[in-house]
């Protein structure tokens, strides 16, 4: 399958010179909104560069140069004064909830004393003896260039239950009211899947990885009213960061009615989401009456969800060979292998489109070779399953499987950056420097899209890291798994378009799709990669409505 697939169209230029055959006696025809005098990154298959786009009820409806203000009239035209507009980005993999009041946010957070002063300070609001929760803290940014553990936690919440979950979600650390509230201790048996950690002197530690459920099962559910409130303002925030589509990566059918009460309100002022479904059997998948593909464009159903191992935050992402200087640990399946298979066999019969975590390569081999064997079971025309993350490439055979049989990626660059610390702590040669390839699969023939898994949120480092493949220190890996910022923009629109069944509608800037775009305040097709960071989002427009306009844009 070729990275840029795509459905025929007739030609822009064909479409544009048919829309400008007009005088200058005749009447200008109305429009919502015009963007011009700069670059209109179209993304169809010749990636397209105009100068000049008219929207009208939702859609595009010309692209070409500045002789259609002689052809239309809109309601507001934008002198983009040589910035660059693109489809609006589509983040496939992402996790967007409601908050807990006694939620702390610890994404960006530079040091555990300030971990610490948030813990305090929550305490204060809350009251003795709450339960205080906190998601977003990595070892990575933290100036004691190490992990909160319990001690850190007790000198601040002592009387307290505390678990705090690092980025990524895969490992998480208690202290010592919580794992005593739990019934945690050091003669608790290691959870099946998971790793409860314990220090030099043989006491625990406070990490739990992967089976932090054991701890936070404990902690009070919010109220829906609590969290709907937070849940639409990180919706409305994805705006700001010039994302029209998301996938979320898992949610259960009762979770999805959430969305949809989110989105009967509030649809047209968010973006576009469709939402994965875990897979909780196929009695309450039937009673849940939705598949693949059910709903509008402004909310529809995805693919099924299933964490087939860990990940490089806990660690445990599922390898062949084991980690970098230990002897035997390769990490953990979440999934036994024969109930894996099963369920993959199902839920493919089902008819249900498949999108499964698998970062190490063993998880990968496993997850493909079982793929391949539901289709083969169970033949299905254009499936469009996929795997989320990738990061270990696996064997050459199992990329080849892939291409047979048009299994795709739904890969997030921007781990080559955000996550350097834990691949150079675990992963050494070429499983280094190919961490979540990007490159190399492409040019084998395997479909990609990109997205962020809110590490961090946001495209301009995922379109940096896919160009660049710099890690945070300034290192460069795998120069293999570059990509041009055209290859990178395609990943990052019209790819993640393709995964949801909807290239025929968005994810490019063609006459007739659907207006969602971004103004970017300086044109990344021609600057130095390294501006890509610095990079402004001027504008996003969601269905030809402005729903962000950056406050000092010019």
């Amino acid at each position: 399958m070729s990275p840029r697939l795509s459905p025929a169209r007739p030609t822009v230029a064909l479409l544009t010179l048919a829309l400008v055959a007009c005088t200058t006696e005749r009447a200008r025809t109305p429009a919502d909104l015009i963007l011009t005098g700069g670059t209109i990154a179209i993304v169809d298959d010749d990636f397209t560069l105009a100068e000049t786009v008219v929207v009208s009820d939702g859609r595009v409806v010309a692209v070409g140069d500045a002789s259609l203000l002689n052809t239309y009239e809109a309601t507001r035209t934008v002198d983009l004064d040589g910035r660059l507009v693109v489809p609006g980005f589509n983040d496939t993999h992402t996790h967007i909830r409601g908050r807990a009041t006694r939620h702390i946010e610890l994404g960006g957070v530079g040091s555990i004393a300030v971990i610490q002063d948030l813990i305090r300070v929550k305490i204060d609001e809350l009251g003795e003896g709450e339960w205080i929760t906190g998601y977003g803290w990595s070892e990575d940014e933290l100036i004691e260039g190490r992990r909160p553990l319990r001690a850190d936690l007790d000198a601040a919440a002592p009387n307290n239950p505390v678990i705090l979950s690092r980025a990524g979600g895969h490992s998480a650390v208690a202290n010592s009211r919580a794992l005593e509230l739990a019934d945690v201790d050091e003669s608790t048996p290691q959870p099946e899947g998971g790793v409860i950690e314990t220090g030099p002197d043989g006491r625990l530690n406070g990490v739990i990885r992967e089976r932090q459920s054991i701890v936070s099962r404990l902690v009070p559910n919010a109220t829906p009213d609590e969290l709907r409130a937070s849940h639409v303002q990180t919706l409305r925030d994805q705006l700001a960061l010039g994302i029209t589509s998301l996938i979320q990566a898992g949610e259960t059918p009762e979770g999805y009615e959430r969305w949809e009460d989110i989105y009967q309100e509030y649809g047209a002022e968010l973006p576009r989401s469709t939402v994965q479904i875990r897979w909780v059997g196929a009695e309450r998948l039937d009673e849940f009456g939705l598949t693949t593909g059910d709903g509008d464009h402004r909310l529809r159903v995805g693919a099924i969800k299933v964490l087939v191992d860990g990940g490089f935050t806990g660690p445990a992402a599922y390898t062949i060979e084991p980690y970098k200087g230990e002897s035997e640990y390769r990490g953990l399946l979440n999934v036994p292998e024969d109930e894996l298979r099963d369920l993959i066999m199902e839920a493919n019969a089902l008819g249900w489109q498949l999108g499964f975590h698998a970062i190490g390569d063993a998880a990968i081999e496993l997850t493909v070779d079982a793929f391949v064997e539901a289709l083969d079971a169970h033949p299905r025309r254009d499936h469009r399953h996929y795997l989320n993350h990738f990061t270990v490439t696996p064997p050459i055979a199992t990329l080849d499987l892939m291409v047979e049989h048009d299994i795709a990626i739904a890969q997030q660059p921007n781990f080559t950056w955000t996550l350097e610390g834990r691949y150079v702590d675990n992963l050494d040669g070429d499983r280094l420097a190919h961490n979540n390839p990007v490159g190399v699969p492409m040019k084998r023939g395997i479909f990609m899209a990109l997205g962020s898994d809110i590490l961090p949120i946001d495209p301009r480092v995922g379109l940096y890291a896919a160009v660049t493949r710099e890690g945070m220190s300034g290192e460069v890996y795998g120069l293999e798994e570059r990509i041009t910022i055209e290859e990178a923009i395609r990943g990052y629109t019209a790819n993640g378009a393709w995964l949801t069944f909807e290239e025929r509608e968005k994810g490019t800037l063609e006459p007739g799709m659907l207006a969602d775009l971004v103004v970017l305040s300086e044109n990344i097709l021609n600057t130095d990669p390294e501006r890509i960071l610095e990079v402004d989002v001027d504008m996003t427009i969601v269905d030809g409505v402005i729903l962000y306009e950056r406050p000092d844009a010019r």
